[in-house]
């Protein structure tokens, strides 16, 4: 810092750029005035302390973040709430920086302003949850390629008349739907969301829910890889009543635990799927029927940004996005094949250690 310092109280010529920022970003995400002022009054008492690196934005982003995470609001019949509605998500596309960017300042911020120790837990669990998700997706792409059609290649364009709509569930649309499943579910069982061979399971499980739903709609056939046929066991189908299952195909194809991912699939995922049902998120014999996959699809993405806004988590749907390599700041390619034969839990471990090593370099 230089120059006359401004007397206590009355900024200065140097604070308008920062008072500028602040409020933008303040316009931008509809904060409340109480939760800037914090803001501004925390980063303004590091500043005053610390030599802030760097731009400017980004550290009021830090300051922002925190101040959200320390608002209570009222709620209608459930009391009090944390957080302000604002997501971690939003904040950082505001600020235009990456969640790799975050942590790493996040971390500075952390220690510079002695925050509990409770606060630094939650923002170590939210990279750990971050970093096993960047690995998992990574997974999710080739599995889901072995399986249906590929969701990044372009599909025919087909003449409709101005009438027509575009038909629901495209490729693309699987593969975001089964990605927000994914996502939603592992949320809601922390023993799963920062374990990586937990997560995994949990993936192949919504997977293999995907695959029978396509089975089960009888105009969603196209969707599926017609070479994945020939990876079928017969004992997987043994009567045409049963719901198909391909968790036993898919543990021997992309090194799985077989008793394990059923122990997920048995004990978490159906259970829960069955909530959902209940609760109404889901609807219909087929997830992906033309007369459900619509109302499904819109369901779960509301019951997602509810559960990101209330919990402060970052949205997991930002690896869907064409900006999902600058907003997450994560390499988008790296070798993710792990060799074949059968495995332990500590050689799945090793598997997926080594791409989560790939990303934590990356953090440091």
């Amino acid at each position: 810092m230089s120059g006359e310092e401004d007397p206590p109280g009355e900024p200065g010529a140097a604070e308008c750029p920062v008072r500028a920022a602040i409020d933008r970003l303040c316009q931008d995400l509809n904060l409340d005035a109480s939760s800037a002022a914090e803001a501004l009054q925390d980063f303004t008492a590091l500043r005053g302390t610390y030599s802030l690196e760097g731009e400017t934005i980004h550290w009021l982003a830090c300051a922002l973040y925190v101040a959200c995470r320390r608002s209570i609001i009222p709620t209608v019949g459930s009391g009090l709430m944390e957080g302000n509605c604002v997501s971690l998500t939003r904040i950082l596309r505001s600020a235009k920086l990456s969640l790799i960017q975050f942590f790493s300042k996040m971390k500075k911020w952390m220690d510079m302003s002695n925050l509990s120790q409770e606060f630094r837990v939650r923002v170590e669990r939210l990279e750990r949850n971050f970093e096993v998700s960047t690995v998992i997706f990574k997974k999710f792409k080739p599995i889901f390629l072995d399986i249906f059609q590929n969701p990044y290649e372009e599909q025919p364009k087909l003449q409709r008349s101005r009438k027509q709509r575009r038909v629901p569930c495209s490729i693309k649309d699987l593969f975001n739907f089964c990605w927000t499943l994914f996502v939603y579910t592992k949320g809601n069982f922390s023993m799963i969301g920062d374990d990586l061979v937990n997560s995994y399971h949990l993936l192949l499980s919504c997977l293999d829910l995907i695959f029978a739903n396509v089975l089960l709609c009888p105009n969603k056939k196209d969707l599926l890889n017609s070479s994945f046929k020939a990876n079928f066991h017969a004992a997987e189908f043994r009567t045409s009543e049963e719901t198909p299952c391909i968790i036993a195909t898919l543990c021997e194809l992309h090194d799985g635990l077989l008793v394990e991912a059923k122990g997920i699939k048995e004990h978490y995922f159906k259970p829960y799927i069955s909530k959902l049902y209940d609760r109404k998120i889901l609807k219909g014999d087929c997830l992906l029927d033309l007369n459900n996959f619509v109302d499904n699809n819109k369901a779960l993405n509301k019951e997602y940004e509810e559960y990101v806004l209330t919990v402060g988590d970052f949205d997991e749907r930002v690896f869907l996005g064409a900006d999902a390599e600058e907003e997450i700041g994560t390499p988008q390619k790296f070798h993710t094949d792990m060799s074949g034969g059968k495995i332990t839990r500590v050689h799945a471990e090793c598997h997926l250690q080594q791409h989560f090593e790939k990303v934590q370099c990356v953090l440091k």
